[in-house]
C-alpha cells in the first residue's frame, strides 16, 4: 500500500478537517480488512436522493437496527438464536451478526427504511439549507441613486 502525506492538505485548507480525516482513514484501511458481509449497493435515485440496499436475507425487522450518529449511518443486525436444534448437512446462508458503517456527507439525512424480500432499503436525501444555496445578487448601476441621511449619494 502506498503512503500519502496529507500534511499539505491540512496546511492549505480551513474547515475541511473531517474530509481530510476521512481520506486519511480510507487510505489507512487496506482492502483486505474491509468486511464483505453483507453485500450492499449504493444507488443514486435522483439528483439529491440515494438508496442503500443491503442483502439481509433471513433477518426480520426486529433483528435489524439503523442508527444515525455524528454523520455516520450505522446498520447492525443480531440474529436471535434458533430455539430448535437443526442438523445441517450444508450451511451456506450466513445469518451472522453484522455492523456496517456509512459516512454521510453534510446535509444528508435518512428519510426511511424498509425490509422487503430479504433486502433492506434505506432512503437518503440531501437537503441543502436555504442559507447555503446559491443566490443571485443584483448589481446596482450608475443610474441608481442612493439616499443617505437626506442627501443623494
Amino acid at each position: 500500500m502506498r503512503n500519502f502525506d496529507l500534511a499539505p492538505l491540512y496546511r492549505a485548507t480551513v474547515g475541511y478537517d473531517r474530509f481530510a480525516d476521512l481520506v486519511d482513514s480510507v487510505l489507512r484501511t487496506e482492502a483486505g480488512n474491509q468486511p464483505s458481509y453483507p453485500p450492499f449497493n449504493i444507488e443514486k435515485t435522483a439528483d439529491d436522493a440515494y438508496r442503500i440496499s443491503i442483502a439481509a436475507a433471513g433477518f426480520r425487522e426486529e433483528d435489524l437496527n439503523i442508527e444515525v450518529r455524528e454523520n455516520a449511518l450505522i446498520v447492525s443486525a443480531k440474529k436471535a438464536e434458533m430455539e430448535d436444534k437443526r442438523t445441517y448437512l450444508h450451511r451456506g446462508i450466513a445469518n451472522r451478526a453484522f455492523e456496517r458503517r456509512f459516512h454521510l456527507a453534510d446535509h444528508v439525512r435518512v428519510t426511511g427504511a424498509k425490509l422487503e424480500n430479504g433486502m433492506l432499503d434505506i432512503e437518503l436525501v440531501r437537503e441543502i439549507p436555504e442559507a447555503l444555496k446559491p443566490r443571485r445578487i443584483e448589481i446596482a448601476g450608475p443610474s441608481t441613486t442612493k439616499v443617505v441621511e437626506g442627501t443623494t449619494a
